[in-house]
């Protein structure tokens, strides 16, 4: 069975699924992402807080909900879950159902309090929040031949590429609207699945706020040769479909963005929500040293999340269901 696999040209998408999600993919293995790469939630405990505010933002907006449902989706092993229902106040946290969409199994130690789920609940009243999930959809991956034309790109278990036939269909037309391709060896990531998926997790929110956080790029600047790639053991590596390591290529979240979407960096978004990195006055390190010394960490790691060419790049998109423009005013900073 793997040699067949080893030697079977796919498209990247069919590819990246198994690699994954399948029975031995990347994503059920018992170490989880953390051990392979860092997430703003592996960064600092400061993400967490943020998402904890801007759910109590929501929660006000949503005029206090007797439950207020909070879903982290690719919850990982659950950290940011946890960690927003830690920061919440009391009388937040007391109404809040917490649930994690994962397909790995849960882990051992997490709060019982917290649902573990293999697809995200229906008729939400809350806040879904989708932080690196969109860039783990697979995808296929189309390159531009000599004569100028898209076509998908086959690969093996091994990484060995060649190119296939014509793009056609759904995926062609995504191209022409969203990323469209002509120079010979120019490559690109058809989004389609993504955008699929996005519109059903947002179908869940009956009333609240979807927000996907990612790397992303837009119309106006996509990279010219697609941004496929591998991450293992912390370092990026090339993207290999046989699941050693992770698959990921950066999202082009204004096509996956519904009407009435906002679209900002991350950097706006968390310094609406109070981090924004700011270093705390060389006076405190006088009148208060040990007060000094932990305002100086919290800068630190604040400035680690908004950090241009870093963090701070990630694209948030934010897509409000049945609540008014008014909701996301806790944001209107950025």
């Amino acid at each position: 069975m793997g040699q067949r696999l080893s030697g079977e040209w796919r498209g990247w998408r069919a590819a990246a699924e198994e690699a994954l999600y399948g029975a031995d993919g990347f994503y059920r293995r018992p170490e989880g992402p953390a051990a392979h790469f860092r997430t703003s939630v592996h960064a600092s405990p400061l993400f967490a807080a943020a998402v904890a505010r801007l759910l109590c933002l929501l929660d006000e907006a949503l005029g206090r909900p007797a439950e207020l449902t909070f879903v982290d989706m690719a919850a990982g092993r659950g950290e940011l879950v946890a960690g927003v229902l830690d920061a919440l106040p009391g009388d937040v946290a007391a109404r809040t159902r917490a649930c994690a969409v994962e397909v790995a199994g849960r882990p051992p130690n997490l709060d019982p309090g917290i649902e573990w789920l293999a697809e995200p609940p229906e008729k939400i009243t809350g806040l879904l929040f989708a932080n690196e999930w969109l860039d783990n959809v697979p995808v296929e991956v189309a390159e531009a031949d000599a004569d100028g034309v898209p076509r998908l790109v086959l690969v093996r278990r091994d990484g060995t590429e060649r190119l296939g036939e014509p793009v056609t269909g759904t995926d062609a037309a995504w191209l022409e609207r969203w990323w469209p391709l002509s120079a010979e060896g120019a490559r690109a990531e058809i989004g389609a699945p993504r955008d699929s998926a996005w519109a059903a997790a947002v179908a869940t929110v009956e009333r609240g706020l979807a927000v996907a956080v990612d790397y992303a790029h837009r119309a106006e600047a996509r990279p010219p040769f697609g941004t496929l790639t591998g991450f293992r053991a912390g370092r990026e590596c090339a993207p290999v479909p046989d699941g050693s390591c992770d698959i990921t290529a950066h999202v082009a979240l204004d096509a996956c963005a519904l009407p009435g979407a906002r679209l900002l960096t991350q950097r706006d978004a968390l310094r609406a929500l109070g981090i924004t990195g700011a270093r705390p006055p060389l006076t405190l390190a006088s009148t208060d040293p040990t007060a000094y010394v932990r305002a100086l960490a919290h800068a630190g790691a604040a400035a680690e999340l908004t950090a241009p060419g870093g963090l701070g790049d990630f694209g948030w998109l934010l897509q409000p269901v049945g609540v008014p423009e008014a909701a996301l005013a806790g944001l209107e900073g950025s």
